[in-house]
This record gives structure tokens, sequence and C-alpha cells, in this order.
């Protein structure tokens, strides 16, 4: 069987962009890789099949080991959607062995796709969300015309009301998004991530020029932000938050706004919006209003022991929503340092 690390192969993200796959994004990179391994202590194995210099075949998985929620091979943690990057179905098929094979050796109880829907033709997902991305136009007025005229007109209102975006890859504005992360994730009743993840990307994708953050600010305070990340002519809206205190203000549709400006700019040809669950009808409409094409995205988990695909449960909403919204924020933000890496 062959796999390999990222980390320690040589010129793989030069490899990765010489296999024009249509489903190679971001998060197949040496870069994600980064951040999980050094956040979470995760275990990269990446099965291939190989031609000089570029890829046949694909297919990441990150080792996730925990006590709490036993060791399992996931593709890949903390993405919305990564699909395997194989060229035919007997390409995957050969891969997905060899990863049931090493799964048996190192005890994992199960394989956990995130995406590649085409490659499972019969298969039930165990899980589906929405996924939503924009085909960038020619020019900015173009691009400005397809939206929504709700969406317009809250652009608008943002510009008039006096809010600014600043577009940035340094740690500070990192920090300050970090902050309106853990007040979004209070409103919604979650844990946010440690604040070490977020360092790892400014490190490992921000300072790298394969990122940005994007802060709007009412009279200096930060109202709104995203994180984006690009590679490849394409780019992704990763992280979103804002200050519900200013929602009136509209921050969070100019700081899109300013990113599809930004990546218009530079030649940037798609934006992924990310993952909807289904039962998130606001989240699925504002990403609508953007003119974004809607997908389902099918999650496959295969049980090693049991030989079979299995289900899951979408564990985003439920009671513990109320517990979250409810504690203290050092709490929460607590709790997310310990958990986060079992949940992957």
């Amino acid at each position: 069987m062959q796999w390999t690390n990222p980390l320690e192969a040589s010129n793989w993200d030069a490899r990765l962009n010489s296999q024009n796959h249509p489903a190679r994004s971001f998060f197949h990179s040496s870069a994600w890789a980064n951040v999980l391994t050094e956040t979470y202590g995760y275990k990269p194995f990446y099965f291939l099949t190989s031609e000089p210099g570029s890829f046949h075949s694909l297919l990441p998985f990150m080792e996730v080991s925990s006590r709490l929620t036993g060791k399992r091979a996931v593709a890949l943690p903390f993405t919305d959607n990564c699909d395997p990057l194989c060229t035919d179905k007997a390409g995957f098929k050969d891969l997905f062995h060899n990863a049931i094979e090493l799964g048996k050796l190192r005890g994992w109880k199960y394989l956990e796709f995130r995406g590649g829907r085409n490659l499972f033709a019969g298969t039930q997902p165990s899980l589906s969300y929405y996924g939503h991305g924009l085909d960038l136009p020619a020019n900015e007025n173009m691009l400005f015309e397809q939206l929504k005229s709700a969406t317009r007109r809250a652009i608008r209102k943002a510009e008039k009301s006096g809010v600014r975006v600043e577009i940035s890859t340094d740690a500070d504005a990192t920090g300050s998004f970090y902050e309106l992360h853990c007040k979004t994730r209070k409103r919604h009743g979650l844990p946010p991530q440690p604040d070490s993840f977020f360092k790892n990307i400014q490190k490992h994708i921000l300072a790298k020029n394969h990122g940005i953050v994007l802060l709007a600010r009412w009279k200096r305070q930060p109202v709104a932000g995203g994180i984006f990340f690009h590679g490849g002519g394409a780019a992704v809206y990763k992280f979103g938050a804002s200050d519900e205190n200013f929602q009136h203000l509209r921050g969070n549709n100019l700081v899109v706004w300013e990113a599809l400006r930004y990546f218009l700019r530079r030649g940037v040809k798609k934006l992924d919006l990310g993952r909807t669950s289904t039962h998130n009808e606001g989240l699925r409409k504002f990403k609508l209003a953007w003119n974004a094409k809607e997908k389902s995205i099918g999650y496959f988990r295969f049980s090693i022991p049991q030989e079979k695909f299995v289900s899951a449960h979408d564990e985003s909403s439920g009671w513990h929503n109320r517990v979250f919204n409810a504690l203290p924020s050092f709490v929460s933000r607590t709790i997310g340092n310990i958990l986060y890496r079992h949940w992957a």
C-alpha cells in the first residue's frame, strides 16, 4: 500500500497543482495539513498513485486518536468538503481498499469521507449538507448586478453607515477576528475553536499569502469579519463572524462583497461558500442571495469492523447549544481548547 505524509514529501503543492482535477481545493495542500497536525497532533496518511511530477489519484486522511471518541481516519478534519482526487472509480477503489487495510492494522473504527458523492454511487450518505459556490464574472459591475436586490441594499447600507473593511494577513487582525468568532460561537451555542488553531492558520496560511482576514469596522469597532483561503484559481470562505449588537449595519454583507472584489481583481474564478446544515435556512438564504449555485454535499462513513457504510448524526444542533449559550465565555473557550481535537 502506498501512502505518504505531505509534510515530508518534496514539492507536494507543486505536484498537487499539476493535477488539474476539478475537485482540487485548498484543503488538499500542505498548508492545511500543517495547521491540523500542529494544532491537534493528527497524523497524515495520504494515499496516492503517482506519476512523475504529479498525482494520478489522491485520497487524504488524518488519523484522529482520542480516548473520548476513538481512533479513526477523517478526510479531512475541520473541512466542509474535501473530495478524493481520483480520475476514475477504479483508482478510487484501489486507494479505498488500501486505506481499509491500513485501518485494520492501526485500529481505526471507521473511515470518514467528506465529499466525493460521485464515487459512492448507490450509497446513502451518512450525513448530507448544502454546498454553495460562486463563479466570478468578468468585471465588478456584472458581479454586483447578479446579486439579489436585498443583498445590494445591504451592501449600500453598510457603506452609507460608515462601515469600512480592512484586508490583512497579520496576527493582530487574526486576533481581532478571533474575538468576533468567540462571540458568534456563543450566540450559536457552540464552543469556539482554540486560539492556537487560528494562530496556526495565520502562521501557515495567511502569513504565506494563501489567505486573507477581512474586518469590517464602524468607528474603529470590529463589527464583522471573515477568513478566506485561496489557491489554484479558487477561494474558500472558511470562517465568518460578527457582533450581534451591530447586525443592523450589515457588516457581514460588506465583508463578503469586499472579498469578492479582492478575488475578482486577482483573477480568481470561483469562490466556495462552504457547507450549510440542511436545517439552517437562514444561512442558506444568505448564501443563495449572492447568486450562488447550490449542490448537495455527502459525507460517507465506512465502519471497518462492520465492513459497511453506516449512518451518523449532525451534531451541530441539540441540547448542548442551550448549555454553551449560557456558559461564561472563558468557560466555553476552555472547553473548546480541550474538546475540538477529539471532535475533528
